[in-house]
């Protein structure tokens, strides 16, 4: 049985979806006025991760992932450009579904954006106002209330006293409380707005993703996810937002992936090691990167490096070398075991880590049965091959994989394929020494050779 790590209960928990053998899992988002970075990347890839999988264990999913094309952020940078905020938000939302796709990221199958919701987070807003969790300020704003919901805190740990004695912000006297936050905002001067019952303004960001939530999955729903650094105050306001509202339980389940950090050091532009995908896609295949991300389990830090990087290529290396020259044909009883292993692997709050030690066992005994039993060797392939669909991994053709990335000195393939006829020749010559000689040139290229009888493969080092 699948176990999931609720980060409301702090333990793994038996995961039972709320209506047999379907799941409705929402995960936050980008706000887009840049483009995607590592830390986002991770976002895409776990929560795809996740998606796949349970899929894969028959369950009917609806994935909703949200944008965020309204913020504080995103009217600063439409500014600075001196363009409207609708050209800039479009142009990167275009550019996230880019990044997404190049790794292996599937499409959410809903994706609201909080510029089109404004009539339920509005409605929402008036609700939480009826029921006495919220109120209007007299500068046009509107806050909720935290002292009226008794559970707030319960996703972080946070206690209200705790908060306000650590408030460090100017004293906002439009506030009951300091801890009170923006539902929504009044409009300044030359900014974005929608008509409100409290007047021209926008909503804030935590209201966005109860309204666009409860309304594609309904008040209550199984899986919530995001990125460890939305637990508070976001998520833990959503909640308080969500069931104030309702008055129902908001999520089952809530799921939080690990920070990311570049070479043991948290990721900040001020350190200069802040990396978008689009910069580490320049240096790295896709799949590299998916590999990287998905070999640490989502909880844990990820901690990025060139070395972990190339190990990463290395490691993909090796199982689609396995696949290479092998005839992929069906699972069969041979097939069981490791299907067993991998799935016992997931069902542990998703390990991949784990899981992906199945893929190098299934590897080694294809690698050692092409040459004994090839029809072994092909169904175990086939096994390789949809255990690695489950993770979004070995998705290119194996040539083309082993072929593409790394470093060739400028040689293009049909040069490798020259010099690898020339070596040939040289061994039909018994040329010994010319043909190693081209051998070791090519391997200072980067390049590696594989003799199989009097055929040789190649791939990029």
């Amino acid at each position: 049985m699948l176990k999931i790590y609720n980060t409301y209960t702090n333990q793994k928990e038996q995961f039972k979806p709320i209506e047999p053998n379907k799941v409705r899992m929402y995960v936050c988002g980008m706000t887009v006025y840049d483009l995607c970075h590592l830390g986002h990347a991770r976002v895409l890839v776990v929560f795809d991760m996740v998606t796949r999988y349970l899929k894969s264990q028959g369950y009917d999913v609806t994935y909703v992932r949200n944008v965020t094309d309204i913020d504080d952020k995103i009217i600063a940078r439409a500014n600075e450009n001196g363009e409207d905020f609708n050209d800039l938000t479009s142009r990167f939302i275009t550019a996230m579904h880019e990044d997404a796709h190049a790794l292996g990221v599937l499409p959410p199958d809903e994706e609201p954006r909080a510029t089109s919701s404004m009539d339920d987070i509005i409605s929402m807003i008036e609700t939480l106002i009826e029921k006495g969790f919220a109120y209007a300020a007299s500068n046009g704003d509107v806050y909720y209330d935290v002292s009226e919901f008794k559970d707030y805190g319960k996703l972080s740990g946070k206690i209200i006293e705790d908060l306000r004695a650590g408030e460090r912000v100017a004293i906002d006297e439009n506030k009951n409380d300091p801890v009170d936050f923006v539902l929504w905002k009044a409009a300044k001067p030359d900014e974005p707005f929608w008509e409100s019952p409290w007047g021209k303004g926008r909503p804030g960001w935590h209201i966005e993703c109860s309204a666009m939530s409860t309304c594609c999955l309904g008040n209550t729903f199984d899986i919530h996810g995001g990125g460890q650094d939305l637990q508070f105050p976001h998520h833990e306001n959503e909640i308080a937002q969500s069931e104030a509202a309702t008055g129902e339980k908001f999520v089952n389940l809530w799921m939080h992936n690990g920070f990311v950090r570049i070479d043991d050091e948290k990721m900040s532009k001020s350190l200069g090691n802040f990396f978008t995908i689009r910069e580490i896609l320049e240096r790295y295949r896709a799949e590299d990167v998916r590999y990287f991300i998905l070999a640490s389990h989502y909880r844990s830090p990820l901690n990025y490096a060139d070395t972990l990087l190339d190990s990463a290529g290395a490691a993909l290396s090796r199982l689609y070398t396995a696949l290479r020259d092998t005839e992929i044909t069906e699972m069969n009883d041979d097939s069981k075991e490791y299907v067993q292993r991998f799935e016992s692997a997931m069902n542990e709050d998703f390990n991949t880590a784990e899981a992906m030690s199945v893929l190098f066992d299934l590897a080694n005994q294809i690698n050692k049965l092409k040459t004994t039993d090839v029809n072994k060797a092909s169904a175990l392939a086939a096994t390789l091959k949809h255990l690695g669909d489950v993770l979004g991994l070995l998705q290119d053709d194996p040539e083309s994989y082993l072929k593409s990335g790394g470093s060739s000195g400028g040689l293009d393939d049909s040069a490798i394929d020259d010099l690898i006829t020339q070596r040939t020749q040289a061994k039909i010559d018994k040329n010994w020494g010319e043909a190693d000689r081209i051998r070791d040139a090519l391997k200072e290229q980067g390049i590696e050779l594989e003799d199989k009888g009097a055929e040789t493969s190649w791939r990029r080092a």
